[in-house]
């Protein structure tokens, strides 16, 4: 019999937290904490794949692009490169923790890291309306200058008086490249890291040649893309809150534990979720369950491990799930 296969997405703040700034001591200690508690799905016989955000950490990279043109005159690196960067570099932090913390726990498995393309169709509605804001905070003056020498955009910085950053497309993704070599080693019990940060976006040319994107990608789609598409049984996000709830921080907040698919789509379309927080979580969910996944979890990191905590959200509702949320 096969073991259960989780596909599991953690959040940015996994790696760095928003009061942090960012060294690679933070970054390791955030990385062990969030390792430690995946490992009881590894002793209950589960495989497992990681996926994982690199929001701070590729806009990091940005801004040591764009300090690097200005000092010393190097290029800059397109998005794509910055992408693949930063996968490399987070990749290998969660593997070499994780190989740790397998080993405290007496546990013998390898740990493989992917950079990962995932292809988007350059068709995408994105691409005419980008809204990913990326990198630093520039002027006016020094947007417009951007604008005209590199054909970027940019927008309005909505946390800063006179702020302008610049803005990317964030196409869908529809295919993973290599997902039959990350669902093998998977079922051969190796833990692989993959689709980090959404995946490095490139997109096909009408000879079928792979091209680079100047995009980024939803890392939660991307996860629950590759989740349906090899056949795992749960998929994971891992955030900053324990259970997804209407009303959040409102005055008739409630939680809701449990969701089939039609009670989501209904929170869908009355606005009941963020778009700029949990309406793309929600969405994830959705698509995984909608293409053969057994069930989806939002929950907060260190309450993986108990299962009370957690919205779970499946096709139908289970017999046991005592209460639902109408």
């Amino acid at each position: 019999m096969k073991n259960k296969l989780a596909v599991i997405a953690l959040g940015g703040n996994a790696l760095l937290r928003g009061n942090q700034k960012g060294t690679v001591e933070e970054q390791t200690q955030n990385t062990i904490d969030t390792l430690e508690n995946l490992i009881f799905l590894v002793k209950e016989g589960y495989d497992v794949i990681i996926a994982h955000g690199n929001g701070p950490q590729v806009g990091n990279i940005l801004m040591r692009n764009d300090a690097g043109e200005q000092l010393y005159n190097i290029p800059q690196m397109p998005l794509d490169i910055d992408v693949a960067d930063s996968q490399g570099g987070i990749g290998y932090m969660i593997e070499r923790n994780l190989r740790n913390v397998l080993k405290q726990n007496g546990i013998e498995k390898d740990v493989v890291t992917l950079v990962t393309q995932v292809v988007v169709d350059r068709n995408d509605p994105a691409f005419a309306n980008p809204l990913k804001r990326v990198g630093k905070i520039y002027t006016k003056a020094q947007a417009d200058e951007l604008s005209a020498e590199k054909g970027w955009i940019f927008k309005e910085e909505v946390k800063t008086d006179g702020g302008w950053r610049r803005v990317v497309p964030s196409p869908k993704p529809i295919r993973v490249l290599n997902e039959k070599v990350i669902e093998n080693l998977a079922r051969q019990g190796n833990i692989v890291i993959t689709v980090g940060g959404g995946g490095i976006p490139v997109s096909e040319d009408e000879n079928g040649n792979l091209c680079p994107v100047e995009a980024v990608i939803d890392k939660d789609l991307a996860s629950a893309l590759i989740g349906a598409r090899i056949k795992a049984d749960e998929f994971y996000i891992l955030t900053d809150v324990s259970f997804v709830y209407h009303d959040f921080r409102g005055p008739n907040e409630k939680k809701l534990e449990f969701l089939n698919h039609a009670d989501t789509m209904k929170y869908m379309e009355d606005g009941t979720f963020a778009e700029g927080s949990m309406a793309p979580k929600i969405r994830a969910c959705l698509s995984f369950i909608e293409n053969g996944g057994g069930k989806s979890v939002i929950t907060e990191a260190t309450k993986l491990v108990d299962k009370s905590y957690g919205t779970k959200i499946t096709m139908e509702y289970d017999i046991n799930d005592v209460e639902h949320n109408f």
